[in-house]
């Protein structure tokens, strides 16, 4: 499955919905479903997935997609954590050495923001506004405490695209050298359209492309198997120190 949120353009005003993407169709869940929000459906694990694909197979509960407005997948995860230099030939593009433990950091959800929508740029605040295209985790059950990495897959209900936007002259010259405000402006985590259920998604998350384009043009182009952490190895580090909850996402990281 492809989850989404979305509202419905003839009523714009109304609460968003969720669903599923199904080529030029959206399934409406919400029409059964109590649940206008994706942190609410994720909280009820598989017993909602299976409704959920039970609604799909049905054939009712559609819209035209012309019809609807994607929003942010999930807009009020508990936790947004990330890592850093998690790609190997982004360490070799910055002269670093490869890491032998996950460089973990975090971002506010009050960054969030749907795809396609404007970044806030302020040219008063910063100067040095840059893009960093991600792979993003999402998880769906509560990780318990040193999950082990052969332990962690159940814990992941998918994936989705991030990008983390960052200041850089308030990420590494400002501040005293703390990313927070750096990354934690308003609007600098787009993440979506959908995200990719893990059973469709499959081994290909190993080897699949992460690319950026800024104005139609090429910028980041790289493939998930540079990760030198790969999902179950983060969730199992994160475990280590924190309880990670349904909705959580993990950015993992950046390419050159």
């Amino acid at each position: 499955m492809k989850l989404v949120t979305f509202t419905i353009n003839s009523t714009p005003t109304a609460k968003s919905r969720i669903g599923a993407l199904l080529g030029n169709q959206v399934v409406d869940f919400t029409a059964i479903l109590p649940c206008h929000d994706m942190l609410e459906f994720l909280h009820g694990g598989d017993t909602l997935l299976s409704q959920a694909k039970t609604i799909i197979q049905s054939g009712h509960h559609r819209h035209d997609l012309k019809a609807v407005t994607l929003k942010a997948p999930i807009s009020n995860p508990e936790k947004i954590l990330c890592v850093g230099m998690n790609y190997k030939e982004h360490c070799t593009e910055q002269n670093v050495p490869i890491p032998t433990e996950p460089l973990i950091f975090s971002k506010f959800a009050s960054t969030i923001t749907h795809p396609g929508a404007p970044i806030r740029f302020d040219s008063a605040l910063t100067k040095k506004m840059d893009w960093e295209v991600e792979m993003c985790v999402v998880i769906g059950k509560e990780v318990p405490r040193n999950t082990l990495e052969a332990d962690a897959m159940p814990y992941i209900v998918g994936y989705t695209v991030a990008h983390d936007v960052s200041a850089r002259d308030w990420q590494m010259e400002k501040n005293g050298g703390q990313w927070l405000l750096g990354k934690s402006m308003d609007t600098f985590s787009p993440i979506g359209p959908a995200i990719t259920t893990k059973d469709e998604m499959g081994d290909k998350i190993k080897n699949t492309g992460v690319r950026c384009l800024v104005n139609g043009n090429v910028v980041q182009s790289s493939n998930t198997n540079e990760l030198v952490f790969d999902a179950p190895k983060l969730v199992a580090w994160i475990s280590k120190f924190i309880t990670m909850k349904p909705g959580d996402l993990i950015f993992t990281g950046t390419p050159s």
